[in-house]
C-alpha cells in the first residue's frame, strides 16, 4: 500500500530543494551552453542516478549513520568542498583558452564522460549530502511500504530529470550556445567562480 500523504510531502520538500541553485545547476548550465545537448542530458542523467541514491540513503535512515559516525559526514563534506573548489579553479584558469567547440566538432563518446561528470559532480556535492540527510529524510515517513519507497524514489527521479532536462534543452538551443562561444572567458569566470565559491562557503559551514 503506498502512503500517498507521504508521498506528496516529499515530492514538495523535494521540488523546493531541487529548485535551489547549486553545483549541479551550474554545472548543467555550463555544460549547457559550451558543449551539445547529448553530453548535457548525459550529465543530468549522471546527477539524477546521485540523487535517486541519496534518496535511497535518506529513506534509509542515512541520518541515523551520520549521527552515529559524525567523522564519515565530514569526509564527504570536505570531499566534496574540495572537488568543488578544483572543478570551480580549473573553469577559471582555463576560462579563455582556446575556442569554444561547435556541436559538429564534439568528440566521439564524450556522452559517457559527461555522464561521469554529472555523478562525480553530484555525489561531490555538500548540498545535496546535506538536504537528503537532513531536510529530505525528516519528510520521509521512518518505516516506509516497499510501495511509497519505490514511489518516492521516483517522485525524485522524475522531478530532478524534468527540471535539469528543462535547462539543458533550453540553455543549448544554437542561439545560445552561440553567444557562449562569443563570451566564452566572461561565461567560465562565472561559473568558475561560482563553485569555487560553493565550496568554501561549504567548508565554512
Amino acid at each position: 500500500m503506498i502512503d500517498s500523504q507521504a508521498v506528496l510531502t516529499v515530492f514538495m520538500v523535494y521540488i523546493a530543494g531541487v529548485l535551489i541553485p547549486g553545483p549541479n545547476f551550474v554545472a548543467v548550465v555550463h555544460k549547457a551552453v559550451s558543449d551539445t545537448r547529448q553530453q548535457a542530458l548525459a550529465l543530468v542523467a549522471g546527477i539524477v542516478v546521485v540523487n535517486v541514491f541519496w534518496a535511497s540513503c535518506a529513506i534509509g535512515g542515512i541520518s541515523v549513520v551520520f549521527a552515529a559516525f559524525p567523522w564519515a559526514a565530514l569526509t564527504i563534506k570536505l570531499l566534496g568542498a574540495a572537488y568543488l573548489i578544483w572543478f570551480g579553479l580549473r573553469l577559471l584558469l582555463k576560462a579563455g583558452t582556446g575556442a569554444a567547440a561547435t556541436p559538429a566538432q564534439a568528440a566521439v563518446g564524450s556522452a559517457g564522460r559527461a555522464f561521469m561528470q554529472g555523478v562525480i559532480t553530484n555525489i561531490g556535492n555538500p548540498k545535496s549530502m546535506a538536504f537528503f540527510a537532513a531536510v529530505f529524510s525528516s519528510a520521509a515517513p521512518a518505516h516506509a511500504s516497499p510501495g511509497t519507497f519505490l514511489s518516492m524514489l521516483a517522485v525524485v527521479a522524475m522531478v530532478s530529470s524534468s527540471w535539469y532536462t528543462l535547462v539543458a534543452v533550453a540553455l543549448s538551443q544554437p542561439t545560445v550556445a552561440a553567444a557562449y562561444r562569443r563570451s566564452k572567458k566572461t561565461v567560465d569566470r562565472l561559473c568558475g567562480g561560482l563553485i569555487v565559491f560553493l565550496g568554501i562557503r561549504q567548508l565554512a559551514h
